[in-house]
């Protein structure tokens, strides 16, 4: 864990110092192909481990075709249904794409990736993220094929 010391002007003259914590980590993901794959619990104990109570996270994918969405986490057909319309949105193998050197579906993946997000941050309150009720991370793998993803996970606050 890395601190930092952060000093604030709180009216001329006086200075208050706070110590900052920022917690640096990666999380390793083996994908089975295309579809979400939920990642709350995984960041819930990293934040955990890196002491934060108050503060905020963020959570990047280090990847083009690949992406990070925070989505409803207690419906399946919820998932199921953006990732439908994912499919129509960004057909593989259409044949206006000219990137094709890793398959059909790597063009439209990273549009897919483009499309949508490759980091969140969400603020930390008493070492929790305040994360709604059927709000949950997920991975959304955009490739046919499994693949080792990697999440990097950093923490600040105090």
């Amino acid at each position: 864990m890395n601190e930092r010391v952060y000093s604030l002007l709180a009216q001329p003259g006086s200075i208050i110092c706070d110590v900052m914590h920022v917690h640096h980590d990666q999380l390793e993901l083996r994908t089975k192909g295309k579809g979400l794959y939920e990642i709350t619990d995984d960041v819930q104990s990293m934040i955990d481990s890196g002491g934060v109570r108050s503060g905020a996270v963020t959570v990047f994918v280090q990847h083009t075709s690949c992406s990070l969405l925070v989505m409803e986490n207690a419906d399946p057909t919820a998932r199921r249904d953006l990732e439908a319309f994912f499919d129509r949105l960004v057909p593989e193998a259409a044949d206006y794409f000219t990137h094709g050197s890793e398959g059909s579906d790597d063009m439209p993946s990273h549009i897919r990736m483009a499309l949508t997000r490759t980091s969140e941050t969400i603020p930390i309150a008493d070492g929790r993220m305040q994360l709604g009720t059927w709000q949950g991370i997920f991975l959304f793998e955009h490739r046919r094929v499994p693949h080792r993803r990697k999440v990097s996970i950093t923490t600040i606050g105090e």
